[in-house]
């Protein structure tokens, strides 16, 4: 069996409790992977009112905190996940997405689903880097 692999599991109280049995990131290595984050509001634990916009506000909040805990940032975000319960919303949460990713844009994924915990409109799950990251052309 080879080297040991290190493993951090990260949590902040600016970002909502898991609502099952997951963390809110683990890093291994330089890489942190972040669990699906919903727009809920951290005090209260629920999701925030307002609908699809909204809730794709707070959960851009909320990836930024989990984010900053890990000692990474979006610029570090290689592959991003959106999970919609309702498509039609793709072009607004486009719009919010744009405000935080900044070209060159990681990878991305966006598909609508049958159903989000807590009857969410919006999850958002990423996987980032942690250190400097610079951009070639190789």
């Amino acid at each position: 069996m080879s080297g040991k692999v290190f493993r951090r599991i990260i949590s902040t109280e600016l970002a909502p409790k898991p609502v099952a049995p997951y963390n809110q990131a683990v890093v291994v290595d330089n890489t942190v992977y972040l669990s699906g984050v919903l727009g809920m509001d951290p005090k209260t634990n629920k999701l925030v009112e307002g609908g699809t916009v909204a809730e794709a506000k707070q959960a851009f909040i909320n990836l930024k905190n989990i984010l900053e805990a890990s000692n990474s940032c979006y610029g570090n975000v290689v592959k991003s996940t959106v999970l919609l319960a309702d498509m039609s919303d793709f072009g607004g949460i486009n719009e919010i997405y744009k405000q935080y990713f900044k070209e060159p844009y990681p990878a991305r994924t966006a598909y609508q689903v049958g159903k989000l915990p807590l009857d969410a409109k919006i999850e958002i799950e990423v996987i980032a880097k942690i250190g400097e990251m610079v951009d070639c052309s190789c």
